[in-house]
């Protein structure tokens, strides 16, 4: 009987040590690290492209550094790394939890600079694979809300060394809108709706200023009217083709094809 207890009492213990062996608790690494440390660790992640490591890194500063100008670092680099991850929700939410949480901060021009550029980027696919495709033709809501971003940015810091790059972006963002409602114009004027085709090219000349898209919508209201025999307002909308851009094709050749991409800027 006693070695029957014996052999209970090390089937327990093997047991006991199987279970401790599959614990699946993580072990930290930075456990032992400095804030700086950490910092330097997660700004060489991000170098490398090892954004989510980075992220990660960033998070524990956060928690470690807690109230220090540190920690408010990590805060926007984490923001930064979202963005290069390909993030933009995440990146702006870091960006809107540091201008909360920090609205008096020096970086805040910054923080303005990085929301409205991740926005720009995930919106446009300025720096992405899409060599010939009019970037107008796609949704521009994230496009609005980079240009509010860059526009904030412009005006409370018109001095920052970030100001130029912005305002560059915000005209390049205007013009998209408008070739986006001169796209719209367009769609219904080849499809016979010439009542909607003029709506369209009217609220692109009325909404936008000195938007490269406004040639066309002047051609489009003239050939609209004139296919609805409204030739008064024809001649109204050629004349003013004709003295905005007097070296129009447009009234010569029609509508363009097979141009390049007209949206590169960059």
């Amino acid at each position: 009987m006693r070695s029957n207890r014996l052999s209970v009492a090390s089937w327990a213990g093997l047991a006991a040590l199987v279970l401790a062996g599959c614990s699946t608790t993580p072990v930290d690494i930075t456990a032992g690290w400095s804030p700086n440390r950490i910092y330097s660790e997660a700004s060489d992640e991000r170098d490398a492209g090892n954004y989510e490591k980075a992220i990660t890194l960033y998070e524990k500063l956060e928690g470690r550094a807690a109230g220090t100008p540190l920690a408010q670092q990590a805060q926007l680099d984490k923001a930064y790394a979202h963005y290069k991850a390909g993030e933009p929700a995440q990146a702006q939410a870091a960006i809107d939890r540091f201008m909360r949480l920090h609205p008096a901060s020096p970086a805040l021009d910054y923080a303005l600079y990085l929301k409205g550029l991740s926005s720009f980027n995930d919106n446009l696919g300025l720096f992405g694979s899409l060599a010939q495709q009019d970037l107008s033709e796609r949704d521009q809501k994230a496009a609005k809300e980079s240009f509010e971003a860059f526009k904030e940015l412009v005006t409370r810091f018109p001095d920052s060394r970030y100001t130029p790059d912005a305002r560059a972006r915000m005209t390049y963002i205007v013009n998209s809108l408008a070739k986006s409602e001169v796209n719209v114009a367009r769609y219904y004027y080849t499809r016979g709706a010439y009542v909607a085709a003029i709506n369209r090219a009217q609220a692109a000349l009325t909404s936008f200023v000195d938007a490269p898209a406004l040639e066309e919508a002047l051609y489009i209201l003239v050939r609209s009217y004139d296919a609805l025999g409204m030739t008064q307002l024809r001649d109204d909308a050629q004349r003013v083709l004709q003295a905005s851009y007097p070296q129009s094709e447009y009234m010569a050749k029609g509508f363009k094809r097979n141009e390049g991409p007209w949206w590169k800027l960059w």
